[in-house]
C-alpha cells in the first residue's frame, strides 16, 4: 500500500485548463476503474494550488502513468506552473471512514 501527495501552483490565467485536463484524467479513470486505486484532486482556497492524493493496495506503478489524458496533462504542466510540483510519500498516522 502506498499513497503519493503531490502539490503545485498554476497561474491564475491556468486554472481552467489545468481543471479540464485533470477532469480528462478523472474520465479515463472512470473507463478504466482500476483496481485498488484511489485518486483525489483539490483546489485550495487561493485558486491556484491544487493538491492531489493517489492511493495504491499492493505493489507496482500505479495505473496514472498509463493514461493518455494523464500524459497529456503532464505535458504542459512545467509552464503552467508557477510553483512546480512536489511529490511526496507520507506515513499514514490515522484515518476514518475509509479502507486502510
Amino acid at each position: 500500500m502506498s499513497e503519493t501527495v503531490v502539490r503545485y501552483t498554476v497561474h491564475p490565467e491556468h486554472v481552467a485548463e489545468n481543471t479540464r485536463l485533470v477532469e480528462e484524467v478523472y474520465a479515463e479513470l472512470a473507463a478504466s476503474d482500476p483496481d485498488g486505486f484511489s485518486y483525489t484532486t483539490y483546489l485550495l482556497e487561493d485558486g491556484c494550488t491544487f493538491l492531489h492524493v493517489a492511493h495504491l493496495d499492493g505493489d507496482g506503478a500505479p495505473p496514472l502513468t498509463s493514461l493518455p489524458a494523464f500524459r497529456a496533462f503532464q505535458g504542459g504542466l512545467a509552464e503552467r506552473c508557477s510553483t512546480p510540483p512536489h511529490a511526496q510519500s507520507p506515513q499514514l498516522v490515522g484515518a476514518f471512514g475509509r479502507a486502510s
